[in-house]
């Protein structure tokens, strides 16, 4: 072998190497958001947000910073960019002000939005948390 296929190769081997480690699958890692109204403050969280059924979690807390106990909690999963809207989901209390909507459909990856609803009997509140979804 002469001098240039060695170089060659340890050159090929060296980008092949950089280029799996640029390119290995990242750690499942919770995506959280976090958005306020005048009465609500919502911290959303995904375990592993990927294409299919998600488990969103919710935690709702009023002005103060305690546990708010809103009546209903929804979260309705938007796609702006594709034009894709789905139903909302009802989600159900865990605990002082946590919420879970279990099996909520996400059906394509990338960018959404999760409209979460609080409703109460001073009306609805409403905010908007984003979400990437691999």
């Amino acid at each position: 072998m002469n001098r240039n296929a060695i170089f060659g190769a340890a050159a090929l081997v060296a980008l092949a190497a950089v280029l799996a480690v640029a390119f290995w699958p990242a750690a499942d890692v919770p995506a959280t958001a976090k958005a306020s109204t005048a009465r609500y403050t919502v911290r959303l969280s995904v375990d592993d947000p990927r294409s299919g059924p998600n488990s969103i979690g919710l935690e709702v807390t009023d002005p103060d910073g305690g546990p708010a106990a809103p009546q209903e909690v929804t979260v309705e999963p938007v796609m702006p960019q594709m034009g894709h809207a789905y139903p909302p989901v009802t989600a159900t209390a865990e605990g002082p002000g946590r919420f879970r909507a279990a099996a909520t459909d996400l059906p394509m990856a990338g960018a959404w939005q999760i409209t979460v609803s609080l409703r109460d009997a001073g009306g609805v509140d409403q905010v908007v948390l984003p979400l990437l979804v691999k």
